[in-house]
């Protein structure tokens, strides 16, 4: 059951940032698998179209996006 602690972890904004990024990298690898490319990549406006900008910010900010999930795993196991 869940807790007071773990809802203020869960609507935190790190943990949202975390999200984010996680959600950026898985969709960027998926882009890279042929048939998940074609089915859950080929929308590209809609609710659907969140993956596909994802997978997008994720392949065209690669350098970035993998500076932030290091700062952000560094804050999470060193600073928090």
């Amino acid at each position: 059951m869940a807790t007071t602690a773990d809802f203020n972890k869960m609507y935190s904004f790190d943990g949202i940032l975390v999200f984010g990024l996680l959600f950026i990298c898985t969709c960027a690898y998926l882009k890279k698998v042929p048939r998940l490319n074609s089915w859950l990549l080929s929308e590209k406006k809609g609710v659907w179209g969140v993956f596909y900008k994802a997978a997008i910010i994720g392949t065209r900010l690669h350098i970035p996006v993998a500076i932030s999930c290091l700062i952000m795993a560094f804050y999470i196991i060193f600073l928090k």
